[in-house]
């Protein structure tokens, strides 16, 4: 049944959730035809404009502009095209940890927080923060947040590693130089159609008072959500949203996910892209450096693509090192390149 004859079903809106993700499903399509329309409109109207270069010097200021948005398209698009595995057009949880550095790596862990955050912007993502865990002095412990929009998985977890930053350190009298690591994790956002089996006698579920701003019921109300997946351990906090119910909620999607990634990590040899996020946050882990003292360069030890703009590169300007990722791990998966391996 095509898409178009399930959408004038009279049962359609009955299944409210799987009617949500058939539309979704029929937007990605439209919008991928759209923007195969807008290829063909922009490479005509180049191509009239070419033509009239010679004798109008006008034309090529009105050439120049469209030649630069084409390629900018047809980068995206280019991008998106490396991105074939069964979950890269899923939405994105990424959680950053802070890591070895005391309260420069907390610092480091909240510029890794705006950077993505102020890349999903430049993309047109949608994100929500979930999480957040406030350092002592300064930064953050650790934060998790939602990122919904089209191949936001599979985009995001080219940055899933360890990230190192090398700076004159703002807390301390000498400003001496610090190193300082924080990690990322990412995983794919797994809705209801994927079975993830978890049992009630398998949680712990906690409450407490949420602690970062929200609401007027912050510090008021047990409205926080601590669950602990007993057989993996793994735990889950959510204290962002209105209620304790929707904090739930969202923790448990979160716990579906990631139990989802622990299985299919289970069901294939461990491969260097895995044992990258595992790694201890430390020296020698790293997936990409960023010295601002005291030279200026950001590097992916994996990918070695480099720029020395790294203000611009922290303030969101991923995309370059996104798409050297994903060109080069399609080379390994190809046999055509080997997986980087040692972090310095």
């Amino acid at each position: 049944m095509s898409l178009e004859e399930a959408l004038t079903k009279e049962d359609f809106w009955n299944d409210q959730e799987q009617a949500q993700k058939t539309l979704k499903k029929r937007s990605r399509l439209e919008a991928a035809i759209a923007k195969a329309e807008r290829f063909r409109s922009t490479v005509d109207d180049a191509a009239v404009l070419f033509e009239f270069v010679a004798e109008d010097a006008n034309s090529l200021q009105e050439l120049q502009p469209l030649l630069d948005k084409l390629q900018t398209e047809v980068e995206e698009t280019e991008t998106e095209m490396l991105l074939s595995g069964p979950n890269d057009a899923r939405d994105a949880i990424v959680t950053i940890n802070a890591g070895a550095g005391g309260t420069d790596a907390q610092d480091w862990a909240q510029m890794l927080l705006r950077m993505y955050l102020r890349w999903t912007e430049r993309r047109g993502f949608k994100t929500e923060l979930v999480d957040e865990q406030p350092g002592k002095e300064a930064g953050i412990k650790s934060a998790t947040f939602t990122v919904s929009g089209d191949y936001a998985y599979g985009l995001m977890a080219a940055e899933a590693g360890v990230h190192r930053l090398v700076r004159l350190s703002p807390f301390n009298a000498g400003s001496s130089r610090e190193t300082s690591f924080a990690s990322v994790f990412v995983y794919p956002s797994i809705e209801e159609d994927v079975e993830i089996e978890i049992q009630d006698k398998d949680l712990r579920v906690d409450t407490y008072r949420s602690t970062g701003a929200g609401g007027q019921h912050i510090n008021t109300t047990d409205s926080a959500v601590r669950i602990t997946h007993l057989p993996s351990g793994i735990v889950v906090t959510c204290q962002n949203q209105r209620s304790q119910h929707q904090n739930r909620e969202v923790a448990m999607r979160i716990l579906r996910s990631r139990l989802y990634e622990q299985e299919m990590e289970k069901r294939k040899a461990e491969t260097a892209q895995l044992e990258e996020t595992k790694r201890d946050i430390s020296f020698g882990s790293q997936i990409r450096n960023y010295v601002l003292h005291p030279y200026r360069l950001a590097k992916d030890v994996r990918t070695k693509y480099e720029r020395a703009d790294v203000d611009t590169v922290l303030d969101g300007d991923l995309d370059d090192f996104i798409k050297s990722y994903l060109v080069f791990k399609s080379k390994v998966e190809r046999g055509e390149a080997l997986p980087e391996t040692n972090g310095a």
